[in-house]
């Protein structure tokens, strides 16, 4: 398990640097490097930060990566080759890189909270940095995920020093945009996203973890990280099981994990206002720096990532900020940018050659804004660089959507058995004049189990990625629609909205959808799913529960997607009321959820007419 987060923390460092091999001693040949230098923060909290510097004398700009992952220098050797080599580069190229532990991680003194860490660490940091004799008072912040979140927050205290960022596949720091209420990846559609729990098994604190003095200078701690690093050894998990434990709150406590921030963040609903007191970015705050945003079709927050790179470009709002956002859209997963090669396969479809040169993206965004180098990077730069999937190649736009997708709606309809992919359900581009409701039973004890899809963190419990999903379409608790072959190439590319009338015989139940391509021979790729909790229809602020059999409609959280459907294929979704262990079970009792042990069988409807006009409206482009 330790070694599975390493790779996590790797991965950000592997978003640029070398290729090959650098040692430590290797670094010291061109960079002063400083370990263990404990950089105090406003409330005397002191933060365990490792520098890497230019040898030659002069002011250079720093890259800051903050992580709550180890990075101790005397971990297996392996593990650090890629900090040394992205440390290498950044000095090669003129840079100071930094890397930090997040407060209360390791070496870092105080108490850690995702989602929850004070932003004044960031701020005070930027000031520390920028009072060194060797910065040039300009930094640039840069990582993925974990290394990532804290960022956006940061950006809105404004702190001078703070020039540019390249957040990464950054939507644990996403709070709420709009409609969406993700609370750092925690919901989709008030929906537990299930990723946290595994994640905070293994990196949580315990309340009883070890630490070193309060007292202990810089000397002593590299002398003990020899012998201590504070890492714990979790024992391994089979998360696919784990997740099935009820009630949620004891999962991580039933397989002795530790004792820490889950059991509080479990008990919070979407608008609850201790997402509020943290390190998340929400709508309301400012912001006017600089940005390079980087989003995979396949990670769990593409929606919410590109939401708030729309926000930030309303010139209303953010006028300061809003022609400098530029954004890189991949076919990968979560992290995985890199990873693309000439046969890009992301679960076990093919999407081409999806490589760009990410290390030469980097420094000339870098170069421009920390070293004032005329490279004219905001010229030659797509605003939005997106990769569409089937035609397998990477597009260009000024906006997202592009402007030239159009929205086309398709209205669900059926003879009433749109179960299971042998059933009657097709999308039409005229509502059914009459209703015939489509009905499947959703037993929370027999959930729809997840099948690739856009996850990450969540263990061996999900693969992710596009799969075959024509197996699964032969469950009778899927309804399925599709368009007629098509006779025409075309692409959607945009935000995928869609609204379903429902009713129930359960207070409370979820509605999931699935965007599917059809190819000829049959095979059903997944691009993206969504859910929606129908207790929060009318908003997150309030639950409304349902009256049995009462229609209600309910607009599920969008999807997002570039994808080529040439002519002979099909468009396809997918709707239930499950997707586990992507997202939480849904007990239907209207209960709390997070602390009940057994489940109502729900008898689910979906209603589809004139009166009923249950649709999805997909931004299509005509290819000519």
């Amino acid at each position: 398990m330790k070694k599975y987060l390493l790779i996590l923390f790797l991965l950000p460092l592997a978003l640029f640097g070398q290729t090959g091999t650098i040692t430590l001693e290797k670094l010291k040949e061109i960079a002063i490097v400083d370990h263990k230098v404990m950089m105090p923060m406003r409330d005397g909290i002191r933060l365990a930060t490792d520098i890497y510097r230019p040898k030659n004398a002069g002011k250079y700009p720093v890259i800051l990566s903050k992580t709550p992952y180890n990075f101790n220098q005397w971990i297996d050797g392996k593990e650090m080759i890629r900090q040394y080599e992205a440390a290498y580069d950044a000095v090669k190229k003129g840079y100071v890189y930094i890397v930090q532990n997040e407060r209360g991680r390791f070496f870092s003194e105080g108490v850690w909270d995702i989602l929850g860490t004070p932003t004044t660490d960031g701020y005070d940091a930027f000031t520390w940095i920028s009072s060194q004799e060797w910065s040039n008072k300009k930094i640039g912040t840069i990582g993925c995920s974990s290394t990532a979140e804290w960022q956006m927050a940061v950006a809105s205290l404004d702190h001078p020093a703070h020039v540019a960022l390249i957040p990464q596949g950054y939507g644990a720091g996403v709070g709420r945009i709009g409609n969406l209420y993700e609370q750092g990846n925690w919901f989709r559609g008030g929906a537990q996203q299930m990723l946290f729990t595994s994640w905070l098994y293994s990196v949580q604190n315990d309340r009883v973890r070890p630490t070193f003095p309060v007292d202990i200078t810089q000397e002593e701690l590299i002398r003990v990280s020899r012998n201590f690093d504070l890492a714990p050894e979790s024992p391994k998990v089979d998360w696919g099981l784990a997740l099935k434990h009820l009630p949620v709150q004891d999962i991580i406590k039933n397989v002795d994990g530790p004792i820490g921030v889950y059991e509080d963040m479990i008990r919070r609903k979407p608008n609850d206002p201790k997402w509020y007191q943290g390190g998340l970015f929400h709508d309301n705050m400012p912001f006017n720096k600089p940005s390079y945003w980087f989003v995979s079709w396949y990670d769990v927050a593409s929606t919410p990532n590109i939401a708030l790179f729309n926000l930030l470009r309303d010139k209303s709002k953010f006028p300061k900020a809003a022609d400098n956002q530029y954004l890189v859209i991949a076919p990968t997963l979560h992290c995985s940018f890199k990873r693309a090669t000439e046969n890009t396969i992301v679960g076990e479809r093919s999407v081409g050659d999806a490589r760009l040169d990410y290390d030469a993206m980097t420094y000339s965004w870098f170069d421009y804004w920390l070293k004032s180098e005329e490279n004219g990077i905001k010229s030659k730069m797509p605003r939005v660089q997106y990769y569409t999937m089937g035609s397998n190649k990477w597009q260009q736009s000024e906006t997202w959507p592009p402007m030239e997708a159009k929205a086309t709606t398709y209205y669900l309809s059926s003879a009433g058995k749109a179960n299971t992919r042998n059933g009657n359900g097709s999308l039409v581009l005229s509502p059914p004049k009459t209703d015939q409701a489509d009905v499947f039973v959703y037993d929370p004890m027999n959930p729809v189990p997840s099948f690739g899809g856009n996850v990450c963190c969540i263990g061996n419990a999900i693969q992710g990625g596009s799969f075959d999903q024509q197996t699964m379409e032969l469950r009778e608790d899927i309804l399925v629609y599709s368009t007629p072959v098509l006779t025409e190439d075309v692409e959607i590319s945009g935000f995928i909205e869609s609204v379903l009338y429902v009713s129930s015989d359960a207070k409370d139940t979820d509605f999931t959808l699935k965007l599917i391509d059809v190819y000829p021979d049959g095979k059903a790729y997944n691009l993206d799913e969504t859910i929606q909790r129908v207790r929060y229809r009318e908003g997150y602020e309030k639950e409304v529960f349902m009256e049995k059999d009462q229609v209600y409609e309910v607009k599920l959280s969008a999807l997002s997607t570039s994808n080529f459907f040439p002519k002979g294929h099909q468009i396809r979704i997918e709707i239930s009321s499950s997707n586990f262990p992507r997202f939480e079970r849904n007990l239907n009792t209207g209960g709390n959820n997070y602390d009940e042990s057994k489940g109502v069988i729900a008898k689910n409807k979906v209603h589809h007419s004139s009166k009923y006009p249950s649709r999805i409206i997909l931004p299509m482009i005509k290819i000519k």
